[in-house]
């Protein structure tokens, strides 16, 4: 019996990023797999021309919009495993249309992988900026002193708080078992989680007033789409106690920065931003100047561990196609405008 074709056009630097040797190996080893030999991603005409006779596609970060032409030339084709994030940037929902669901063509995404790391960058920041640790550092380095005149130490940190989450995305869902140990009471706004979901999950379903009323710490994980952006503005963030902590990792556009700054300015709220609008921030952002706003370059979803389980659920996912089993992380094309 033939092995299914396979044909791999991330790039020799995108699979020793993502894959571990091993699983690259398998990978190899089970398929008929023709990999890109260049260290640049192929055109969109370029993988047109290659994909006859294909029996599955596997991409990665850079891919090229897969176009109706890549779609008329692909005859054989059954299985597009995404070795990265969102699908979106590259797989239109005219082609979901036109091509993906009338062939029943699967598509997998490797975006849950990403969310682990994210997920532990977010609990980490609502333990170090609930704790002020970064504030007491740099006093104690550039000032000489000891400890920090306008934090006495004590406080309502993560263990026993109130934990506002926005979205139950894959990101926000690991945040929420990453907090199971801290005994938090979780509160979740996504008008797409279902009651019973959101018992399954153990956390109490709210309206975004009032999450931002309720929280001690809000962290957001929302998917930008045309329904998400701005959703977040002045009226969310007034609702904010003193003293509270608002964490985004997701994506600038789905908040207000002018009503963020206002707020972040007062002084009466901690900020911590890894993403932002624009991003990079300019220079002479105010929000460069503020000591209550923790910025980091876009980075929360960097990190070995998520990183490698992109390439091994990648290939879970050939695995259990080929095998004739339910692909883990298939890309629901029925509801594409609420994809991130």
């Amino acid at each position: 019996m033939s092995k299914p074709k396979v044909l791999y056009i991330p790039t020799p630097s995108h699979t020793k990023r993502a894959f571990r040797d091993a699983d690259y190996q398998r990978m190899c080893d089970i398929f008929d797999v023709t990999a890109n030999p260049q260290d640049k991603n192929p055109t969109t005409d370029q993988v047109a021309a290659q994909i006859k006779g294909f029996d599955a596609l596997v991409t990665g970060w850079g891919v090229p919009p897969l176009t109706s032409k890549v779609f008329e030339s692909a005859d054989l084709l059954r299985i597009i495993a995404h070795s990265a994030g969102s699908v979106k940037g590259f797989l239109s929902q005219e082609v979901a249309n036109g091509y993906l669901i009338p062939r029943r063509i699967v598509v997998f995404s490797a975006n849950h992988a990403i969310a682990y790391n994210v997920a532990e960058y977010t609990v980490g920041m609502l333990i170090t900026a609930s704790r002020r640790i970064f504030d007491q550092s740099e006093h104690i380095h550039n000032t000489g002193g000891w400890k920090h005149p306008e934090f006495n130490g004590n406080g309502q940190f993560l263990q026993g708080s109130v934990v506002g989450i926005v979205s139950a995305s894959k990101v926000g869902r690991e945040v929420i078992r990453l907090l199971k140990p801290f005994d938090a009471h979780i509160l979740v706004y996504d008008p797409y989680l279902s009651d019973w979901d959101a018992g399954r999950l153990g956390v109490e379903k709210v309206e975004l007033d009032d999450l931002f009323a309720r929280a001690d710490t809000v962290t957001v994980h929302a998917p930008n789409t045309p329904e998400t952006q701005g959703m977040i503005g002045a009226r969310q963030l007034k609702r904010l106690r003193e003293g509270a902590l608002f964490v985004n990792c997701s994506r600038g556009a789905v908040l207000n920065h002018d009503a963020l700054y206002t707020e972040a300015a007062s002084g009466r709220i901690r900020v911590v931003l890894d993403v932002t609008t624009p991003e990079p921030l300019p220079p002479d952002s105010p929000f460069r100047k503020l000591p209550n706003v923790t910025l980091t370059p876009h980075v929360s979803g960097a990190g070995y561990y998520g990183y490698h389980r992109i390439g091994s659920s990648t290939l879970q996912a050939l695995e259990e196609f080929f095998s004739g089993r339910p692909v883990t992380e298939a890309v629901p094309f029925d509801r594409y405008a609420t994809l991130a």
